[in-house]
């Protein structure tokens, strides 16, 4: 269903530094990364789709996040919720909801949240029944 999500950034080498470590984390590869672009892109080892890129603006106007949007990332258990979520705030980003349980959304449903360097809102989940 999705191709690929793509999150405006204002300093390629910045978040490169901070998606790297993340993405890391969360068993992703890096597809490509072209610092002369200012774009790069990650996948997961099983699937050539969807891509999780972030890169500057192709208009060149400033990134802009909006309100109400957020990609959320699927982790494989809830301890890399909690070490991802960890690393980002370590990185520089900012809290927007600690690691835990959000029965509203179904009984097993564990995410973390947090806004990158630009102010990107991302969430870091798994759906899969405690197993750690």
């Amino acid at each position: 269903m999705i191709s690929h999500v793509f999150l405006g950034i204002a300093d390629f080498d910045r978040a490169l530094d901070f998606y790297a470590k993340i993405m890391a984390e969360l068993g992703l590869k890096l597809k490509f990364c072209d610092a002369d672009k200012g774009w790069a892109g990650w996948v997961s080892e099983s699937s050539p789709r969807p891509i999780f890129v972030i890169g500057k603006p192709f208009d060149g106007k400033a990134n802009a996040p909006g309100n109400g949007q957020m990609v959320a990332l699927l982790a494989p258990s809830r301890e890399i919720v909690r070490s991802s979520h960890a690393t980002a705030l370590a990185l520089g980003g900012t809290c927007e909801g600690a690691p835990g349980l959000r029965p509203h959304y179904h009984p097993d449903y564990y995410g973390a949240y947090f806004r990158d360097l630009d102010g990107n809102k991302l969430c870091v989940c798994c759906h899969d029944p405690v197993s750690d």
